[in-house]
């Protein structure tokens, strides 16, 4: 077993024995508000588990195709979230209570928005039919050790270890059961049914879900071993795929659309191997110098790899041609920041019509931008709306405490910069600034917020 995993074990156990897992009949499935407590730590354990993708053009865009589906289906008890997971691998799958998650590696390999659809509609479907609720609870016992350790093993099932999919032995940590948490052909078969029905409803394609399949059964692995988890987890693959063969009089040629090529590329671009994505769109743009994705995806990757100016003219292609598109704004915002023109940064930046819907990064690097050309006043501003609506954003707290320092508010400069070491848990520079902005500070009201901190403080230094 993974370290990582080890560690997540030990704390949703330790968690679930302070505070108490909800009390679970072991003849019905979990109830709905059970599935949805037990789904707040599942969520939790899997943000500390993987590299959840942050990006508001890839959240938005994911988010907005799996609630067009929900939004066909019978009234559901659950609000559904959809994220993107940072790992080259072909997987997807549905937590408690309607957290979907699909790997970047599986996004990467779909051909259109019909494919993706296919894949929410029948993770939607498992959510929707209580699968998952029903694998819980025919898999526990009441002991909260145990249900911690259900929460666990399905965070181990989902890392790819080799048992997922398959009988799962959590050991002497839960009580020694075994849980299978596949589903079943019955499973798989509803599941297949209900998002048919639903994806057409919708108004996307049934032959993406056969496509889909066969994009997954296709990939060519050199170990069984390492076959797609997804395939484990959702077994008769092969049978569904010859059911919906037959079933198909059809199969139109389906387009890719821009919206879902747009978050494609951006997918691969930013958060793929930097060198291989680097290494392809300069290819594509080489072929087709005027394909707006090949410019767009090629001007990312070179940024990212640290080429801001080289990045300009392909960002500025596609910006020209799409002067309406905000995340081209920030995008090419950021990079006009990076390559030291700030007043084009501030220009773009400044304008942009979802500055404070569109994610920390356009509000931080408009707030370096002002600060840059001296407009401190105007920085202190952006810092203070970026600390308030993204408080887990810890750089606004370092540059807001260096704009007020420069402002020569020195009270507000090291109480920010107390924070900002705080949250880095490096707690004797945060208590130097605390203090030094206790020596600053004359206002009473302020005074109390640092006091307030360095107890705080404290609490955070006597935490493991």
């Amino acid at each position: 077993m993974r370290p990582c995993f080890k560690k997540i074990i030990s704390i949703w156990i330790v968690a679930a024995l302070a505070t108490g897992w909800p009390s679970v009949s072991t003849v019905h499935a979990l109830s709905i508000k059970e599935e949805a407590e037990l789904a707040d730590a599942f969520l939790n354990a899997v943000h500390q588990a993987y590299d959840v993708i942050d990006d508001p053009m890839i959240n938005n865009y994911i988010n907005q195709v799996g609630r067009k589906i929900v939004s066909v289906f019978p009234t559901q008890p659950f609000q559904y979230r959809f994220y993107v997971i940072r790992q080259n691998a072909y997987n997807a799958f549905a937590g408690p209570a309607g957290n979907i998650f699909v790997f970047s590696g599986l996004f990467e390999a779909l051909d259109n928005e019909h494919e993706l659809a296919a894949l929410l509609a029948h993770e939607i479907a498992h959510v929707s039919s209580r699968h998952i609720a029903d694998l819980i609870a025919k898999s526990k016992k009441t002991s909260l050790a145990t249900m911690a350790g259900v929460v666990a093993g399905i965070l181990i099932g989902i890392g790819g270890a080799p048992t997922a999919g398959s009988a799962l032995t959590i050991g002497s940590m839960a009580a020694g059961q075994t849980m299978v948490l596949a589903y079943t052909r019955e499973n798989e078969m509803q599941a297949d049914q209900i998002s048919r029905t639903y994806l057409q409803k919708a108004g996307y394609e049934l032959s993406a879900m056969l496509s889909l399949l066969k994009k997954i059964r296709a990939v060519d692995w050199f170990d069984i071993n390492d076959i797609p988890t997804y395939l484990k987890t959702h077994p008769a693959t092969e049978d569904r795929i010859i059911y919906l063969d037959a079933a198909l009089e059809k199969k139109p040629k389906i387009e890719p659309e821009p919206d879902f090529l747009r978050v494609r590329t951006r997918l691969t671009a930013l958060y793929g191997d930097m060198n291989a994505a680097t290494r392809r769109f300069a290819s594509l743009v080489e072929r087709q110098p005027d394909n707006l994705t090949a410019n767009y995806g090629y001007g990312l990757a070179l940024a990212r790899s640290g080429n801001p100016r080289a990045a300009m003219p392909y960002l500025t292609k596609v910006f020209n041609a799409q002067p309406d598109d905000p995340y081209l704004k920030h995008d090419l915002g950021r990079i006009y920041f990076q390559a030291g023109d700030y007043e084009n940064a501030l220009a773009l930046l400044k304008t942009s019509p979802i500055l404070k819907e569109g994610g920390p990064e356009g509000l931080f690097f408009l707030g370096r931008s002002q600060m840059q050309l001296g407009h401190l006043q105007d920085a202190a501003d952006t810092f203070r709306i970026l600390i308030r609506d993204y408080p887990d954003y810890d750089e606004a707290l370092l540059f807001m405490g260096t704009t007020l320092g420069a402002m020569e508010n020195l009270g507000g400069a090291h109480y920010h910069l107390g924070r900002y070491y705080m949250k880095q848990r490096n707690y004797n520079t945060s208590a130097f600034h605390f203090k030094k902005a206790l020596e600053y500070e004359k206002d009473e009201d302020e005074r109390k917020k640092i006091d307030a901190e360095i107890e705080n403080l404290t609490t955070e230094e006597s935490k493991p």
